[in-house]
């Protein structure tokens, strides 16, 4: 009965989704692409074979994406003669799992919760294990796998507070759909308490911690731009993943670090690229010398660069003196904090940390990683680090100690993919 009412409100609301869309392929066209993907009315890509083992892992976004590397990487080795299916829900998402999969595996949309749309994937696709990351749990698409049989893992499983409140409004229903996932790898403990508290079976969770520790940053020649940046020995901002009202507080803060810091160069990497030009003319009007990182080098008399590249993250991190991660001075959970960690990087986050609440208070316990209140407390945090290099250095090996302390994370889920395999 829920699952029916669910499903006719997603039916009623529906013009309105697609309404959403178009509006935003306005400021990126590739919303208007692919539009079928969404509804499953795909052909079956050229050389798929349902008689094969085929493996589908959904990952929302980007930073999704990214943590299925390893996995994706690993399932490749074990099990050479697999297919592997990953969909994503956004175009940042897709782009980036063409640039880090490239033609070994197959991407798609995940088709929306619908009964007709999510019928015609696994009709296509004919998936022996479905892997959800994170906390995707849709309740047409895991009944329809149910009812098929594929097995139903959810990996790097998190649960914030505010999430479980969330669910928890809706307790029978949510109980129904997590008892129907074949195994849950929670991400840490509190994650894993909260998911037994809305109804999953305790002999079905586990802690396996996050993939998200499992960051490469494997020495490689820095790209001859980045390099131009460093060699220029000037102390860096790298400000990553800021929101839409945050660029005006990071602007706040570093006019404040410019009086006592005259040489300091800000990277701004808005999170969404369709935000790029609209980021730069703001600096603009707040008075600074600005470029987009695709204008080429960086003159000394530049204040600002707006980064407006895609798949460079680790680049912009790796030249960082201090790092501020953004969706924290802003109320959207933060974004991820252990890229700058894993390098050595100071990290400094605003209070809005829910998409990584665990992990941020393992990096602020473990002293990598600072919490500000506001663009004041910004600003004074990073003109104390810049003065003050001893305490940068401590601060950024203690971050990368407690992300060497956490590769884990895919043994520990491995064990738990392993027998679902074995039992198809």
């Amino acid at each position: 009965m829920y699952r029916f009412v669910y499903s006719v409100i997603f039916y009623i609301a529906l013009p309105v989704i697609l309404t959403r869309i178009l509006t935003r392929s306005l400021k990126v066209p590739a919303y208007r692409k692919r539009i079928g993907e969404r509804f499953a009315l795909q052909p079956i890509p050229q050389g798929f074979d349902n008689n094969k083992l085929t493996l589908w892992i959904h990952a929302v976004s980007v930073g999704e994406t990214v943590a299925s590397a390893s996995l994706v990487a690993e399932l490749q080795r074990l099990y050479p003669g697999a297919q592997i299916v990953l969909t994503t829900m956004t175009p940042t998402g897709s782009d980036r799992a063409r640039m880090l999969f490239g033609e070994s595996v197959l991407h798609a949309y995940i088709p929306y919760d619908l009964p007709g749309a999510c019928n015609r994937f696994l009709d296509k696709y004919r998936p022996d294990l479905l892997i959800l990351m994170e906390t995707e749990l849709w309740p047409n698409l895991v009944h329809s796998c149910r009812r098929r049989g594929v097995k139903l893992l959810l990996a790097n499983g998190r649960l914030s507070e505010r999430s479980a409140l969330g669910y928890g409004r809706f307790a029978t229903f949510t109980r129904s759909l997590l008892e129907q996932i074949d195994s849950i790898a929670a991400q840490a403990a509190p994650d894993a308490q909260r998911f037994i508290d809305l109804g999953a079976n305790l002999e079905k969770v586990t802690v396996t911690g996050s993939l998200k520790f499992l960051v490469d940053v494997n020495e490689k020649e820095k790209k001859a731009y980045f390099s131009g940046i460093e060699n220029a020995a000037r102390p860096i901002l790298v400000a990553a993943s800021t929101r839409e009202g945050e660029e005006e507080k990071v602007l706040t803060a570093f006019k404040k670090c410019l009086v006592e810091i005259p040489s300091l160069l800000l990277l701004l990497i808005p999170r969404h690229p369709e935000r790029f030009a609209k980021v730069r003319r703001l600096s603009e009007e707040e008075g600074f010398t600005t470029v987009r990182r695709s204008d080429g080098i960086v003159e000394p008399n530049i204040q600002i660069v707006i980064g407006d590249s895609m798949g460079e993250m680790l680049d912009y991190y790796g030249v960082a003196t201090i790092a501020f991660v953004g969706g924290s001075l802003v109320d959207t959970g933060c974004q991820n904090v252990l890229e700058p960690a894993a390098l050595g990087i100071p990290v400094l986050v605003g209070p809005s940390q829910f998409n990584f609440a665990t992990i941020c208070k393992q990096l602020e316990y473990a002293g990598g990683l600072k919490t500000v209140k506001n663009e004041t407390e910004l600003a004074q945090d990073i003109s104390e680090l810049i003065s003050n290099e001893k305490e940068r250095q401590e601060m950024g090996e203690r971050g990368k100690q407690l992300v060497r302390e956490n590769q884990n994370a895919l043994p520990a889920l491995m064990k738990l993919v392993t027998p679902l395999i074995k039992i198809l």
